[in-house]
């Protein structure tokens, strides 16, 4: 019994609800949209939903041209009775909201948390993208990807991996391989220069202008209000300086403060580093190399700085002990 044969197994409706985290990003979405491929080819029908919003043009783009459907959660009737799966993230994780129905299976490539609720998980974070997995899924099954379905596929896997140089696996590059040669060349090449907007570089500016370095550390609070994406975009530009390892990058927005972490060092793992840093006010986790964080519940300026500076100094100190030590 192949891994999915192993998931149709265990649900139980003619459809399911596939949940992505919260803001998703491309690995998230193409993920969903070949697990929904992949369940309409064994009968069961799939609405893909999220809650918050997909801020990154790209990803806006990638939802546009490919296309792929996808619902808010919110506008959707979700009952006790709906079964749902959840792709590239966690039960339990601070950025997965709770929807009404059951939440029956994980696929994921972050690090293993809680699996007593599933009836199905497929969690591995050896693998780079979340979108390796369902197109192993394809591969193992011998179920040929549809056009759209490859191409998203392999543009997850491109943006999560950074164009397998980052977290690649084996698997990864093979699964890569088989999509590839089956996606569609010129909307991934329409995707690949749709990064970013004119807007978004005012959030570079602010970066570039207010960056703090503490050793092998960068840290940069920009402006309120940037999304995820641009939060993540610039923790990976900075990391780019020679003099950094580690680059936390961080905002307010939507009532609280999120925060964006990379480490190039193996000394340091973003996931744990993150958590750290938040403990007792939010949370936050993720890879070695890429993590994210978010404290809720902040209003008042005073208390937006003084947890700014708190959390600043618990990463200053975390990363200088891990070092040195």
């Amino acid at each position: 019994m192949t891994k999915l044969d192993n998931l149709i197994s265990f649900i139980k409706n003619k459809h399911v609800y596939i949940q992505t985290h919260n803001y998703p990003d491309q690995d998230a979405l193409a993920s969903a949209f070949g697990l929904a491929a992949l369940l309409k080819n064994r009968g069961i029908n799939a609405t893909i939903c999220y809650s918050g919003q997909i801020d990154k043009f790209n990803t806006l783009k990638m939802v546009e041209l490919i296309p792929i459907p996808v619902r808010r959660g919110e506008e959707l009737i979700i009952t006790a009775m709906d079964e749902i799966l959840l792709v590239d993230s966690q039960e339990g994780n601070i950025n997965v909201k709770k929807f009404p129905g059951k939440i029956i299976a994980c696929i994921d490539h972050h690090p293993l948390q809680d699996t007593d609720s599933y009836r199905f998980f497929d969690i591995r974070s050896s693998m780079g993208s979340c979108a390796s997995i369902i197109g192993e899924y394809f591969m193992e099954n011998d179920i040929e990807p549809e056009e759209p379905v490859a191409t998203a596929l392999t543009y997850g896997i491109k943006m999560d991996t950074g164009n397998l140089t980052r977290r690649v696996s084996e698997q990864d590059v093979e699964v890569f391989s088989f999509l590839f040669r089956r996606a569609d060349e010129e909307k991934l090449r329409e995707l690949d220069k749709s990064s970013l907007t004119k807007d978004d570089l005012n959030a570079y500016k602010e970066a570039i202008t207010n960056l703090k370095i503490y050793g092998r550390l960068g840290i940069v609070k920009i402006g309120n209000d940037y999304s995820e994406a641009i939060l993540a975009s610039i923790s990976d530009f900075l990391l780019s300086l020679s003099e950094l390892d580690v680059t936390l990058v961080y905002a307010y927005r939507v009532g609280g403060l999120k925060f964006s972490i990379r480490s190039a060092t193996p000394l340091i793992d973003a996931g744990k580093a993150i958590k750290w840093a938040l403990k007792g006010h939010g949370d936050g986790g993720g890879h070695a190399v890429m993590a994210a964080g978010f404290i809720p519940g902040l209003e008042k300026e005073t208390a937006i700085s003084n947890m700014s500076s708190l959390v600043e100094q618990r990463l200053i100190q975390y990363v200088a002990k891990k070092i040195i030590d």
